[in-house]
């Protein structure tokens, strides 16, 4: 039975693709990639020529058919432009194609820029929240970052330049002083981390370029290191959980579904979002 493989390849460096990618890409069929201009330097700097055709975000629907026709007749690669397909890439809907069709399904682990970005951070790795690219729309992204800035492990996500400084200066309306790294150009030449709060980093990034990986400290529950930051932690929790229902009562969110949600996120306790939720709900009459 062919294998449809799910190849990690470099972030940045080509030094960084495994041997077993290396093989497994010159030993298929085809090349499933997300930009064939992008995979086909990869290939050329590897010295191989295997078939490749487009299978991206915009044209999946219309090319699943034929790959899976071609996985019919021998292997086939599934590759991005750079990382693990199906992480804040496209892929997904192929494995799970691929899959219930009865075909092989392996993976070929490669880099990462999620977890690379969280090791230069100096975070504690024990866990995080990857919340991938974040909405384009500055009320969408707001809520989101609301609804994660109570996750007491470190928040982890994407970012174009473009979109870097409106992103840091949400970052800052939710989480003022929070410590957060900004990894720029992972595994390439210009490799830059920045770390700080985010109206440092604002300063700092005048003029961004270049791939972003954002890593921000979770929420910590005590700060030990000034007298009295319990008390303004314990106000600051309480402006974000009505900020949270607040959003979610604006969507038509039911109370259950609402308080479930926001209890899980923050680690609150159900009783106290629910007061809260009452508490609104009075004040809005």
């Amino acid at each position: 039975m062919p294998t449809l493989y799910i190849v990690g390849t470099p972030i940045g460096n080509l030094e960084d693709l495994t041997p077993r990618a290396a093989r497994i890409l010159a030993e298929v069929s085809l090349v499933a990639a997300e930009d064939t201009r992008v995979t086909r330097r990869l290939l050329s700097h590897l010295g191989i020529r295997p078939r490749t055709t487009s299978f991206h975000q915009h044209n999946w629907r219309e090319k699943m058919d034929g790959v899976l026709a071609e996985l019919a007749e021998g292997d086939v690669a599934l590759v991005t432009d750079a990382g693990m397909p199906g992480i804040s890439d496209p892929g997904s809907e192929l494995v799970v194609a691929a899959a219930e069709a009865g075909f092989n399904v392996e993976v070929v682990p490669g880099p990462s820029a999620v977890t690379a970005a969280l090791a230069l951070s100096g975070f504690s790795g024990d866990a995080f929240l990857f919340l991938g690219f974040l909405p384009r729309r500055k009320k969408d992204r707001l809520a989101a970052l609301r609804e994660a800035s109570m996750s007491a492990v470190p928040l982890v996500l994407f970012e174009a330049p473009h979109r870097l400084r409106a992103t840091l200066a949400d970052l800052d309306t939710v989480f003022g002083g929070r410590q957060l790294a900004v990894c720029r150009e992972l595994t390439k030449l210009h490799e830059e981390v920045f770390r700080g709060a985010a109206a440092q980093a604002l300063e700092h990034f005048a003029s961004p370029r270049g791939e972003v990986v954002l890593v921000v400290q979770g929420w910590q529950a005590e700060d030990s290191g000034q007298p009295g930051a319990g008390g303004e932690n314990e106000v600051a929790t309480e402006l974000n959980l009505r900020q949270m229902l607040s959003d979610l009562k604006e969507d038509g969110v039911r109370a259950k579904d609402a308080v479930a949600a926001v209890a899980e996120s923050t680690g609150l306790a159900k009783n106290r979002v629910y007061q809260a939720w009452v508490e609104l709900g009075r004040e809005s009459k």
